[in-house]
């Protein structure tokens, strides 16, 4: 089953460079001109992922992003002109996946969309996990991580993570970097080895953004009630607490 982006950019050329380009990659592509019209297009019917362009009139991506994530975890990829890294941080900071600037070769593009659609995909394999393989293996078992204050449940067959039996909402990427340390409570990991985990060899990201993933993690798993479960190791990298 082809999975559906919505491409959201006020510019009609970009739109169709990118239209384009994701549906020669076998997806279903949806577009929208600036931010009102894609929240309503979501809230029709939520895509597998969005494309997001920051400056837009109206509402800029920004604003979206923050709607969308007042009750929603689906995958953003931000597209934008502006190649600050504060711009970049703000993005990640607000819950985007990932981000592409303008100019952007869509060849990149596609492979930074496939590499979250990837990790959302309940079948997913990730760099340390077990999934099904269509030919009866079985799907990686829920990872249970007890400490003393509760218990954290990373189940990669559904993308669902509980703390005490609550919910507890991550985007693609944070989702994997949390299984990533879960798998291996106790062990320290660097930058580069969570970004191997997360994303494929041909994608690269800056260690900002993985800190800003992490940060991301460490603030949810807080507001649920697991303060102080991801440790840092100063100069090293971070750890899940042991049991």
């Amino acid at each position: 089953m082809p999975r559906t982006i919505l491409v959201v950019d006020d510019d009609p050329h970009i739109r169709d460079v990118v239209a384009f380009a994701l549906g020669k990659a076998g997806h279903a592509v949806e577009t929208a001109a600036d931010g009102a019209e894609a929240l309503g297009m979501v809230e029709a019917g939520a895509p597998d992922l969005v494309v997001l362009d920051i400056n837009m009139p109206e509402m800029d991506g920004l604003e979206l992003c923050r709607q969308l994530r007042r009750g929603s975890d689906l995958p953003i990829l931000f597209l934008s002109s502006r190649d600050d890294e504060i711009d970049r941080v703000v993005g990640l900071e607000l819950g985007a996946d990932d981000y592409v600037t303008k100019p952007f070769s869509p060849r990149e593009l596609t492979a930074r969309v496939a590499a979250i659609l990837k990790r959302t995909a309940p079948e997913a394999r990730g760099a340390n996990g077990g999934a099904a393989n269509g030919e009866g293996e079985a799907l990686e078992k829920p990872i249970s991580h007890r400490t003393a204050e509760g218990l954290l449940v990373v189940d990669t067959a559904r993308h669902l993570v509980t703390w005490e039996r609550s919910p507890v909402k991550l985007t693609a990427t944070e989702f994997q970097l949390l299984a990533i340390m879960a798998r291996q409570p106790g062990r320290v990991f660097d930058r580069e080895t969570l970004m191997r985990g997360a994303y494929p060899p041909n994608i690269h990201v800056s260690d900002r953004t993985i800190d800003s993933h992490v940060r991301h993690v460490r603030a949810k798993l807080a507001t649920a009630g697991a303060h102080g479960l991801i440790e840092t190791v100063h100069g090293v990298g971070v750890r899940m607490t042991e049991r």
